[in-house]
């Protein structure tokens, strides 16, 4: 039987990395160069904080952090923008939570998928994963194509192709 795991997990070196540079231009652009920005990743947490002086250059930080991501090869979508900026004083603070893992709901909506799409393809949810099975290769690769089609709000990844 092959089989792989369908997962929801962020490099957090790569991810440092992106933030490291994405401090660097912030240094370095002209609308950002007087203002006290800072951004901060808190790899226990999976928090990312950004500090700024006011909305403006807290939408510029977030394009900037977005775009260096993207760059380094981390998705976009393993941040979660939901919570609101907080005023901190005279200061603007917007905590990013990353996403790491998937959870029940998110789980309930790919087995939903597959099983509506391939119903002869076995697949069954495991902590914060999902384990897709089936006979043929070929089928699982159906799968993957399927789901990375799909509209999900999610950033996927496909590993352990055993076959």
């Amino acid at each position: 039987m092959a089989s792989f795991d369908i997962v929801s997990k962020v490099d957090m070196q790569t991810l440092d990395n992106a933030i490291n540079v994405a401090v660097k231009e912030i240094a370095n652009r002209y609308d950002l160069r007087n203002s006290k920005t800072s951004v901060d990743l808190n790899k226990k947490d999976l928090n990312i904080r950004i500090e700024t002086d006011n909305d403006m250059s807290l939408k510029s930080v977030e394009d900037i952090l977005l775009a260096r991501m993207v760059k380094q090869g981390v998705d976009g979508r393993s941040l979660d923008f939901s919570a609101e900026p907080q005023p901190s004083g005279n200061r603007l603070r917007r905590d990013l939570k990353v996403r790491q893992g998937l959870d029940k709901d998110q789980q309930r909506k790919i087995l939903k998928l597959i099983k509506d799409s391939f119903p002869k393809i076995t697949a069954q949810a495991m902590d914060d994963q999902v384990r897709v099975t089936s006979k043929k290769i070929d089928d699982l690769q159906a799968v993957i194509a399927m789901l990375r089609r799909a509209e999900l709000d999610i950033s996927l990844q496909f590993v352990n192709m055993k076959s």
